[in-house]
């Protein structure tokens, strides 16, 4: 089935390199402030994608991180694929370090606060996420087109 064509809209701004420069500034800011005065039930960015709030350990100072992300859930409430695109600017997102640093983390999804560990994925186990992701979210494909990097995806799964 053909997405939306509001969907189709989003998927085309958000591709652009204009987006990648705003979005970073706004949407998390705009996410947190929304998911603090629902209690965790409401992400304005999940209105187009599934979101998480994502809880880490900071890779250098140890200290709790909260950060709004996209996400493909897999097996609903069981397990979710993360990716590090980072809006396709050149470095990795701050996150991807704190995960690869310390993998056990928390995610808010849906007003819950859920233990996860999360594993880097490599090799065959990444390409298949990759043409997965790439089907539930096509913009991915020009934010890997723009970068250098291989974009880090991580498998969150509930402890």
């Amino acid at each position: 089935m053909a997405p939306a064509a509001g969907v189709r809209l989003v998927q085309k701004v958000s591709s652009t390199r204009l987006f990648a420069r705003v979005a970073p500034l706004v949407i998390p800011a705009l996410d947190r402030g929304v998911h603090r005065l629902t209690r965790g039930k409401v992400l304005l960015s999940a209105r187009m994608l599934p979101g998480v709030i994502l809880t880490s350990t900071g890779a250098r100072s140890g200290l709790p991180r909260r950060t709004p992300l996209a996400c493909m859930p897999e097996a609903v409430g069981r397990s979710w694929i993360l990716v590090g695109s980072n809006f396709g600017r050149a470095g990795h997102p701050a996150w991807t370090h704190n995960l690869l640093a310390h993998p056990e983390a928390a995610v808010s999804w849906k007003g819950r606060d859920i233990p996860v560990t999360a594993v880097l994925l490599t090799g065959g186990e990444r390409a298949a996420a990759w043409r997965a992701v790439l089907a539930f979210w096509p913009p991915y494909a020009a934010y890997q087109e723009r970068v250098e990097r291989e974009i880090r995806l991580f498998r969150l799964t509930r402890r």
